[in-house]
């Protein structure tokens, strides 16, 4: 994959109109966050995770318009990352990339364990491993070569996804309104108190942080806002994709949770496809799978683009060890992604130990680290911007609701392990971060003298604040989840 022609085609694409982008906002956060991850907060939380769905939805406003008021103001190819380091020095910016980096890495793994999870739909005798091994290496084979034609490929997906979801909702409209009999549940509307909180309110909290991860990938469209023709437009824009995507949520989890009984809802089937479920429509929960596999994969496969794209920026700035920085035939990020192969391993020895619950684990985790990024750009926001009317409630009451999503994996036992997981990543990355800049001080106190050539070969390499941060190649293939 060559960045450097990614970031140049990028910089030649058209200007956006802020419709496009609340559209590629839409048809991009939809990702196996919704189709299986919510059957996982139903399952917690119970049918009132409507609620939490649209708390989750305010949050993610307030960090989409704290990042694309700063991308308007100051535009960088580093968007967050370098937001992070102008608003709080270099260890900011080393933290925010390694963050990033971890919780994408998570994504990639939550991704394909779910693709294995809808694969043995079909083959439920097949390990999850096996799957899980396949479809990680027909990704890195697509990263690894390259694929010109995958920014157009990602475009007709979008479009699949997005008529999946309308399909699901013809269909089910029709099922609860008798035109289409042979359903394997009975509907029925939760309309009591214990129908609605079978787990009471600890359970709904507990199932906050699932409804946050369906909006993942919210950041990637604050770095697109720069493209838009208008860029003071991109509040509007993120208003419009919060809104349809609130009511696709809403109404969809809705439709789910009055056609599935709580107890059948479980995190390996999707909630769509168990809605569908009727001897008249045999083959309608395939093709809905079938439709869910080719989803997955795209957002699998661009996550993939994320991390390798992160992972050569930060060698190259300094952040990472150089390796990782070059490329087989100054064209392959061979190295890059034998390191990000590891990842992938741990994820499909995790689906092999604990077959049971890895996806509970990754999520959670892959979830958390997001909220970690998020946070980064609600702080910066406000050492950045102009203090504007409201704008510091609205960052406050940002954080608050991610506080509040974190807080909650604590009260379930699902959830606590991936809580454990993050904090052991974010402890890694502290040290790290420590580390590196106690021998840059002692680099930079030992040569204090240097010749002017000498301090712009260390602002090449990150010691001084670097290259901007190039992210702006991945943007189509990432805009996702």
């Amino acid at each position: 994959m060559d960045l450097d022609k990614a970031s140049g085609k990028a910089k030649d694409d058209k200007k956006l109109k802020w419709w496009q982008l609340s559209l590629l906002g839409v048809a991009g956060t939809i990702g196996t966050g919704y189709f299986l991850g919510s059957s996982l907060a139903i399952s917690i939380g119970g049918p009132a995770v409507l609620l939490v769905y649209i708390l989750a939805a305010a949050g993610t406003y307030v960090v989409f318009d704290a990042l694309s008021r700063m991308t308007a103001d100051h535009p960088e190819q580093g968007s967050f990352r370098t937001y992070a380091k102008k608003a709080f020095g270099s260890w900011a910016g080393f933290a925010s990339g390694w963050v990033y980096w971890f919780s994408e890495l998570l994504i990639m793994g939550s991704q394909l364990t779910a693709l294995a999870i809808f694969a043995r739909f079909w083959f439920p005798a097949v390990p999850m491993w096996i799957f899980a091994a396949g479809f990680g290496l027909l990704g890195l084979m697509i990263v690894f070569f390259g694929n010109k034609g995958f920014d157009r490929v990602e475009n007709v997906l979008a479009v699949i996804k997005i008529a999946a979801i309308l399909m699901f909702m013809v269909l089910a409209a029709a099922l609860l309104a008798g035109w289409i009999g042979g359903g394997k549940y009975t509907p029925k509307l939760p309309l009591t108190a214990k129908a609605l909180f079978p787990a009471g309110g600890i359970g709904l909290w507990s199932a906050f942080l699932f409804a946050f991860y369906a909006y993942g990938g919210i950041e990637v469209l604050g770095i697109m806002s720069n493209r838009l023709n208008k860029p003071e437009e991109a509040p509007k824009a993120g208003k419009v994709m919060l809104l349809t995507l609130t009511a696709v949520y809403v109404v969809s989890i809705g439709l789910a949770v009055t056609m599935v009984p709580l107890r059948a809802f479980n995190p390996k089937e999707s909630p769509f496809v168990l809605a569908l479920s009727s001897d008249h429509l045999a083959f309608v929960p395939h093709l809905f799978n079938g439709v869910l596999i080719i989803a997955g994969f795209s957002t699998m496969t661009a996550s993939l683009y994320a991390v390798t794209s992160m992972m050569l920026t930060l060698a190259q700035e300094g952040d990472a060890p150089r390796l990782f920085s070059k490329k087989l035939k100054g064209k392959y990020p061979l190295y890059a992604l034998c390191l990000i192969s590891g990842g992938l391993i741990a994820a499909i020895v995790m689906s092999l130990l604990l077959p049971g619950k890895v996806y509970e684990y990754i999520t959670t985790a892959a979830g958390l680290m997001l909220l970690y990024n998020w946070s980064f750009i609600l702080l910066s926001s406000g050492k950045l911007l102009k203090p504007m009317k409201w704008s510091g409630l609205k960052r406050w009451t940002g954080l608050v609701l991610i506080v509040l999503a974190v807080a909650g994996t604590l009260f379930h036992k699902l959830s606590r392990p991936g809580l454990y997981i993050s904090l052991l990543l974010v402890a890694l990355i502290v040290g790290t971060d420590l580390i590196v800049h106690k021998v840059r001080n002692k680099s930079g106190a030992s040569s204090s003298e240097d010749s002017p050539a000498q301090e712009q070969t260390a602002r090449h390499h990150g010691l001084a604040g670097g290259p901007k941060f190039r992210i702006i190649g991945i943007l189509k293939r990432k805009s996702r989840l």
